[in-house]
Order: C-alpha cells, then sequence, then structure tokens
C-alpha cells in the first residue's frame, strides 16, 4: 500500500509542477496566489470544472 501512496504523491507533484509551468498559456488571472492555488488544486478542479480542464491541458499542452 505504501508504494501506491508513493506513486500518486509523485504524480500530484508532477501535476502541480507542469500546470506551474505552463500557467501563462491559460486563460487565469496572473499573480503568485492565482497561480499557486490552482496549481495545488488540480486533482479536486479538473474532474468538476469544463473551463479549469480546458485551461489544465493548455498549460501541459502549450495549446
Amino acid at each position: 500500500m505504501q508504494i501506491i501512496g508513493i506513486i500518486l504523491l509523485v504524480a500530484y507533484g508532477v501535476g502541480v509542477w507542469k500546470f506551474w509551468q505552463g500557467y501563462k498559456r491559460t486563460n487565469f488571472q496572473p499573480g503568485l496566489v492565482n497561480r499557486l492555488g490552482l496549481s495545488l488544486l488540480w486533482p479536486v478542479l479538473l474532474p468538476v470544472n469544463r473551463s479549469y480542464r480546458q485551461n489544465f491541458q493548455k498549460a501541459l499542452k502549450g495549446r
């Protein structure tokens, strides 16, 4: 069970890092608070918010 936790933690960290790096490609307001909050909350916002999902894809893929 510990390996699953480690894998989930790594996946979370990769998601935060990639979104943080591609944030400038999104339609979100610039600013440290917005960037930090949206980066850390990606697992919650991704499945429930269509606009966030589209911007997340822009940040990751550069579309």
